[in-house]
């Protein structure tokens, strides 16, 4: 492929797209119009050099590896972020996305559902701890805002002698089913609404539509176990504390 030919066409879409995105939250009156913006001149730079790094390493495992290491991190410390985490939240994100994304890509490559190779490993681990930093985010965001709004049923319960677990058991359950909703509805309409990334990806690759369906539907299935032992196991981290936030 000639680089130098699409290169300008592809800024110039790209440039539109961005104009268009802020442009629209600006006439809202959105706070921080220009957020999507700096995220997309980020997520360039960031492409740019994960492919140059790619580029070195896909062929050994082991610095495939490294690179997964290096982007559960990056994702521990964005949720942790997002979530306005202390010690005791950082170590609770920590665990549990460690806990699901081991277990799900244990299952896959033991099992050969797919097969251990670098760039399978890249592409099934990058996607799964993706997805992982979102559901953590949203557990999360779910329950600590659940927890603030019936603050006063929590604090009653507690006063009656309840333990902190027993009091938001409800608000912890409640917040996994809404943090896996998206994952969910994406599964479900996988083929009707949604053409998946990784189906794409392989298409493109050069693999059968049978070998990328085939491929895809493990992917779904680890992004479902993996957020399911993340949300629960962050949730009920969460719901053992021993003070009630009073926000967000």
């Amino acid at each position: 492929m000639d680089w130098t030919a699409v290169a300008l066409p592809t800024l110039i879409g790209i440039g539109v797209l961005v104009a268009i995105t802020a442009a629209t939250l600006k006439v809202y009156g959105i706070p921080r119009w220009y957020s999507p913006a700096m995220a997309v001149v980020r997520a360039a730079a960031q492409l740019a050099i994960l492919s140059l790094i790619l580029s070195a390493v896909i062929g050994d495992i082991r610095w495939v590896w490294v690179a997964l290491v290096v982007m559960m991190v990056a994702a521990i410390l964005t949720a942790s972020r997002r979530l306005h985490g202390d010690r005791r939240m950082l170590l609770a994100i920590t665990v549990s996305m460690l806990l699901g994304a081991s277990v799900t890509l244990a299952t896959v490559f033991l099992s050969g559902a797919i097969a251990l190779t670098p760039q399978n490993l890249l592409a099934t681990g990058g996607i799964v701890v993706g997805n992982s930093m979102t559901i953590t985010t949203l557990t999360g965001r779910r329950y600590r805002s659940s927890l603030v709004e019936r603050r006063d049923e929590v604090e009653g319960w507690l006063a009656l002698g309840a333990t902190p677990r027993q009091s938001t058991f409800d608000l912890a359950r409640s917040a996994v089913r809404e943090a896996l909703i998206p994952s969910v509805d994406q599964t479900r309409t996988t083929g009707l609404v949604v053409l998946p990334g990784a189906f794409v990806g392989a298409v493109f690759a050069g693999a059968s539509p049978l070998e990328a369906g085939r491929f895809q539907l493990v992917v779904l299935a680890s992004i479902l176990a993996a957020g399911a032992i993340i949300a629960v196991s962050l949730a009920e981290t969460l719901s053992r504390a021993k003070t009630v936030p009073t926000a967000v």
